[in-house]
């Protein structure tokens, strides 16, 4: 049986010239781009947990842009193209994101 290894947490980001993709490069050196719209759809905020419970979340985000992101030291605070900016994604979880 494999073991799986932890991925380290990301330690510095930059959002794409076209607002497309997060890049992320973590302590080993390694560097993972996340897309805009994979990033919208895995928003954890109370809002977006509501409307999938509510079965009114998209199914996709066409053309979703990062307009702005925050680092708040233990996770990133990242405010979208649709308005959306109540999401905070812990950095174990962006690398979680990126693994998958």
């Amino acid at each position: 049986m494999s073991t799986l290894q932890p991925i380290a947490a990301p330690l510095a980001c930059e959002v794409s010239a076209d607002l497309s993709s997060l890049s992320m490069m973590a302590s080993g050196g390694s560097r993972v781009t996340l897309a805009a719209e994979k990033l919208r759809l895995s928003c954890k905020c109370a809002h977006c947990t509501r409307a999938r419970f509510d079965e009114r979340f998209p199914d996709r985000f066409p053309g979703i842009a990062i307009v702005e992101v925050a680092d708040l030291g233990y996770g990133l605070n990242i405010s979208f193209s649709d308005g959306h900016n109540r999401g905070i994604y812990p950095k174990s979880y962006l690398a979680s994101l990126a693994s998958h």
